[in-house]
């Protein structure tokens, strides 16, 4: 049996254990161990006596790549960031956020939602995690929207749907994930999400507008707002809007070199975020309850990645990669056609797997047959299958495949950000969640068929740096 063969059984087996309900990372682990001892005894012609030989190399494998990946200083980003939004929850910023949203945008139709909306998409740009995200609002907005009459199941569906924007929107702990496993730049991929992340918050409030215009008592509007009722209510929102233009300026300055790396940038907005809620109050037990839970959310990223790099490297010895993209370039349908269908692979997978595992298993495979497709990674706009150079096409994959992962947070039957949702709120049921969201299925499928057809949507503000 070849390698190739291997490789695809065991990618089966994996496959079979998480539909079963083992956890993304302890399937991977236990796939990729048992396929690297496989390859090894294949070497060894199957003999019963070299069988333990097999085991001891395959394990010292299996043992050195977590450390050597993890030991990466890119992959501090993901707690960094995570410990701004829960420090920015627990400091009162994120309530004093939707109270500025709402006094400027409730009087629209649906106008109460559509300032959850925006609200989300600004504490997406703190956080960068998309469960602490819809958590907190779950316990902020939701209670809003019920006092003046929304549908329980509409106004839980628009907090899990929302939170999904901090998948894209920067600092985003999954555009990280991505940069490191196909070893990009992670500076620019935070930057691309900026535009496809407001350009999805938008597409997200004109839905609800809409619903509101055409259904019947539908998301009335709240008014009664003074112009000085509004003002007032900025500067308690404006030290949000200070750490993200810290955090950009620090790591992408647009008039000279940047100040420092993304590491770094994120450890300078946790520090100021900390010193805003020392500033606002925080107590001892909040501060203890904001590094718990990002602990808690950090170990289980961590432990993933962990699982999925044992996996990755089994892939490497394997060369399933190599002959994916291989197969996929040997197609002679249109490269476009192709992208969608891969597209649309996420979109099935994504009601199996959680998104970070999806993408870490699904990358390693995936992205060397796109870029192929598009004619490598040194090949320049004039020669490429989709009008742009190989640095070019990663960053808008990325960011195709990260929005995909935001549809699978909301996807049945394991929306992760459906279950934060249910779980803080006891009124809710999964279910309920589940049908509040449908909606933004239409807005989601709206906005990735945009980026596929309208890449500078993506691609304009990396193309600057």
């Amino acid at each position: 049996m070849d390698s190739i063969e291997i490789g695809l059984w065991v990618t089966g087996a994996m496959l079979v254990m998480v539909v079963l309900g083992m956890r993304v990372a302890f399937a991977a682990a236990i796939a990729g161990v048992v396929g690297l001892i496989w390859l090894r005894w294949d070497q060894f012609g199957y003999d019963p006596a070299r069988f333990g030989k097999a085991v001891e190399v395959s394990v010292k494998i299996a043992g050195q790549v977590p450390h050597g990946k993890v030991a990466s200083q890119a992959l501090s980003l993901i707690p960094t960031f995570i410990l701004i939004g829960y420090l920015a929850y627990y400091a009162g910023l994120t309530r004093a956020l939707f109270e500025a949203a709402k006094r400027w945008i409730a009087w629209v139709p649906g106008g109460l939602a559509v300032s959850t909306v925006f609200a989300t998409a600004g504490f997406a740009a703190v956080s960068g995690a998309s469960v602490a995200t819809a958590a907190v609002f779950a316990r902020i907005a939701i209670p809003e929207m019920l006092k003046v009459g929304y549908d329980k199941r509409f106004a839980a569906g628009v907090v899990a749907a929302g939170g999904t924007l901090a998948s894209l929107i920067p600092p985003s702990a999954i555009l990280v994930i991505y940069a490191i496993i196909v070893e990009q730049d992670v500076g620019m991929l935070l930057l691309a999400g900026f535009i496809p992340g407001a350009f999805s918050a938008f597409i997200y409030a004109l839905l609800i507008i809409v619903m509101a215009l055409t259904i019947k008592g539908f998301g009335p509007p709240v008014r009664g707002f003074t112009w000085k009722q509004r003002f007032v209510s900025l500067p308690p929102a404006l030290p949000i809007v200070a750490v993200v233009v810290i955090i950009i300026f620090f790591v992408y300055n647009p008039f000279g070199d940047a100040w420092g790396t993304p590491t770094e940038g994120g450890a300078l907005g946790a520090f100021i975020v900390f010193c805003m809620a020392l500033w606002r109050g925080m107590r001892w037990a909040e501060l203890k309850d904001a590094l718990i839970e990002t602990a808690k959310l950090s170990v289980m990223i961590f432990t993933i990645i962990w699982g999925v790099l044992i996996y990755v490297r089994f892939l490497g010895f394997a060369d399933l990669p190599s002959a994916f993209a291989d197969w996929i370039t040997s197609l002679t349908y249109d490269p476009l056609a192709i992208l969608i269908c891969i597209l649309l692979a996420y979109a099935v997978l994504g009601m199996f797997m959680d998104a970070i595992g999806m993408l870490l298993l699904t990358l390693p495979v995936v992205y060397p047959a796109v870029m192929a497709l598009n004619g490598g990674e040194a090949v320049s706009a004039a020669d490429s299958a989709f009008g742009m150079n190989g640095t070019m096409c990663a960053v808008w994959f990325g960011i195709l495949v990260v929005k995909m992962a935001e549809f699978c947070l909301i996807t049945p039957p394991i929306g992760l950000n459906c279950f934060v949702v249910a779980g803080v709120r006891p009124d809710l049921s999964v279910q309920d969640v589940f049908r509040g969201v449908t909606p933004f299925f239409i807005a989601d499928a709206v906005t990735i068929g945009l980026l596929v057809m309208f890449p500078q949507i993506v691609l304009w503000l990396p193309s600057l740096a």
